[in-house]
């Protein structure tokens, strides 16, 4: 079977450096918040630009709840999303003690809608979070604006989205403050859940310090109410190898994406939106087609891990369902749950693979039309 993705391609690729990071944290005696975690904070924040910084923490969760927590944001803030995301985007808003807000998407980009935004505003609103969904950049300019003419805070949930451009500059680096999950499957995972922080400001960085280590000052005395999300060394050390292969492993995602996209530019599908000004992450290569059960189950049957990401959105969860205003009025994002379906999309996937995947979608369509 061809999986849709795969983590351990990524430690194989890069095993030599990985090892001999992990054996450097082992021997060192020091496993949680020491010097590999201070070295893949500073480099992650300069793969971003200059004047940012970064702090590590438990996992992509968290990063989302921390960030709200850095803004002063907690109970009866709300802040506007999208349905149409990993649930850990809601679950980190309500584990700040926020209240999650639903937004409709954007048909091309699947991305949040600036003008559904728009159409949530309450006078409780206090935050947007768009997601770079699938590794697509949301419109920020749009989202930005929108934002400042609201007075709202923006925190962009870059989770899928390692390394995607909007002319050149990187997602993340257009709000003050954004949230990136490192979980294995991420464009820059680790071998554990792992998490980390972006934001211009230093005192901000320094808040998150302490919020990520129970509020503690450097003497240990919590000034303020915290959490326990520390990053540990041995993932640190594992996204330092791997980020500094990033950009090329995401080169390759984007390459194997144009295949499919010349590939299936004829059928009747719809293929991710890739546009010029744009460096797409391709975390997930997503098509839309009224019949994708059928063809899941085609493709699966040919050893091609073809999945749902996700079969549900956040809002058709029981946990859920019909308790979050906005969740009443996302006609694109039911639609899209509709006819959504994820093909293979990882750097390792080789060229034998991605033609039998090609190979056999079109023969599918010959088949059936």
């Amino acid at each position: 079977m061809i999986p849709f993705g795969d983590p351990s391609a990524s430690y194989q690729a890069h095993k030599s450096e990985i090892d001999q990071a992990i054996k450097r944290v082992l021997d060192s005696g020091w496993y949680v918040l020491g010097t590999e975690v201070d070295a893949f904070e500073k480099e992650f924040a300069s793969f971003h630009g200059k004047d940012f910084h970064a702090v590590g923490v438990a996992n992509g969760t968290d990063a989302i709840a921390l960030c709200l927590r850095s803004l002063g944001l907690g109970t009866g803030d709300e802040v506007i999303t999208p349905s149409h995301t990993a649930v850990a985007t809601v679950a980190g808003i309500e584990q700040a003690g926020c209240t999650p807000v639903f937004a409709d998407i954007d048909p091309n980009t699947r991305c949040i809608d600036p003008k559904s935004i728009e159409e949530r505003v309450s006078t409780n609103t206090r935050a947007v979070m768009p997601v770079h969904i699938y590794g697509q950049p949301a419109e920020m300019h749009r989202i930005l604006e929108s934002a400042k003419a609201h007075n709202l805070a923006v925190v962009e949930d870059c989770s899928q989205a390692h390394g995607a451009e909007i002319n050149g500059q990187k997602v993340g680096t257009f709000a003050d403050i954004s949230a990136y999950s490192c979980y294995p499957t991420k464009n820059l995972g680790g071998t554990g859940d792992g998490g980390v922080i972006l934001c211009r400001s230093k005192e901000f960085a320094e808040k998150i310090k302490s919020l990520r280590q129970y509020g503690w000052n450097e003497a240990r005395e919590s000034i303020i109410p915290g959490f326990n999300s520390r990053l540990d060394e041995l993932q640190a050390a594992i996204l330092r190898v791997k980020l500094q292969h990033l950009a090329d492993d995401n080169a390759k995602r984007r390459a194997i994406a144009l295949r499919y996209n010349q590939a299936f530019q004829d059928l009747p599908i719809t293929l991710p939106a890739l546009s010029e000004n744009e460096l797409h992450a391709m975390h997930l290569y997503v098509i839309e087609y009224d019949r994708r059960n059928e063809l899941m189950e085609h493709l699966r049957s040919h050893q091609i891990g073809a999945s749902l990401h996700y079969p549900l959105a956040v809002h058709q969860h029981p946990a859920y369902a019909k308790r979050i205003r906005g969740g009443e009025n996302l006609q694109v994002t039911n639609q899209f749950y509709q006819r959504n379906l994820t093909l293979p999309m990882y750097p390792e996937l080789s060229n034998v693979a991605v033609e039998h995947i090609i190979s056999t979608v079109q023969n599918w369509f010959r088949e059936k039309n």
